[in-house]
């Protein structure tokens, strides 16, 4: 028998589960805002982005600006500006380079002229750095001997405080003329005048054992035949090399900063 509704009773509702439709929402929404980013991502203001690039070149570069207009963008020194100004070019920190170890040259070169020491001594900028050359054994070192002599010592203690106050790293080279020594070879004799060298620096002048290095060459690397006894003198030497903190492509522009700076004196010059 079929059960009959009560008179007068509601009739039953029927619930459709719409749960789904807040998860399908949220999902919507999230979609919208990804996109929104990636909009706001691809639009790029130009002028804004210039101010980053200048405000990056600055904050790479060597010199420090004190105060910065924020409003204007970056300050850059007028001698470190590139011709559109903005910022610094390779070759404009290749000179800025030249212009440093030419001022480390200076205090040296002084010392040694103050007390006629200058004769043997040859400075050389170039793209490793500054490289004091002392020259002939006869000044440096007795004759087929590693010791250094009372002038070396002099000629040492004259350029080490700048040497040593660079704050650079120091490779001390050894050099030798062909020919006779009581040596195994050249190469034993330069290196145990180059040794000697180093440790007038680390032992008698505080430099730290880290920062320097020594290194023999013999007689591979002569400057000049040994035709003659003073010759032979100029590949009787030791170099020691200041060298160059710089990336290797600014150090690899320095000679170029240089023929530029001599030209631009010579032209001054003629200008007179």
């Amino acid at each position: 028998m079929r059960s009959r509704r009560k008179r007068g009773a509601q009739p039953e509702e029927h619930h459709v589960d719409e749960r789904w439709m807040a998860s399908y929402m949220d999902m919507v929404t999230v979609l919208m805002c990804m996109f929104i980013v990636l909009f706001a991502m691809s639009s790029v203001d130009q002028i804004k982005f210039e101010k980053l690039r200048n405000s990056l070149a600055t904050g790479f570069g060597t010199e420090i600006s004190q105060k910065v207009d924020t409003a204007s963008g970056v300050v850059v020194p007028g001698e470190l500006a590139t011709a559109n100004g903005e910022g610094f070019s390779p070759l404009d920190l290749a000179t800025e380079e030249v212009n440093k170890l030419t001022a480390l040259q200076g205090p040296m070169q002084n010392q040694l002229q103050a007390q006629g020491l200058d004769q043997n001594v040859e400075f050389v900028v170039g793209e490793r750095g500054l490289t004091v050359k002392l020259v002939g054994s006869q000044t440096f070192f007795q004759p087929d001997m590693p010791d250094l002599t009372p002038k070396a010592l002099k000629i040492l203690n004259a350029i080490a405080p700048t040497v040593v106050g660079s704050g650079l790293e120091v490779m001390v080279e050894g050099h030798a003329a062909k020919g006779y020594t009581a040596y195994a070879s050249t190469w034993e004799l330069s290196a145990a005048r180059s040794v000697n060298v180093l440790r007038y620096f680390v032992d008698q002048s505080g430099m730290p054992p880290g920062r320097i290095g020594a290194v023999a060459f013999g007689a591979a690397r002569q400057v000049t035949d040994d035709s003659t006894e003073e010759l032979m003198e100029l590949n009787r030497r030791v170099d020691v090399v200041l060298v160059s903190d710089r990336p290797e492509d600014i150090r690899s522009l320095i000679p170029q900063a240089i023929e530029a700076q001599t030209q631009d004196t010579a032209a001054a010059a003629k200008a007179k």
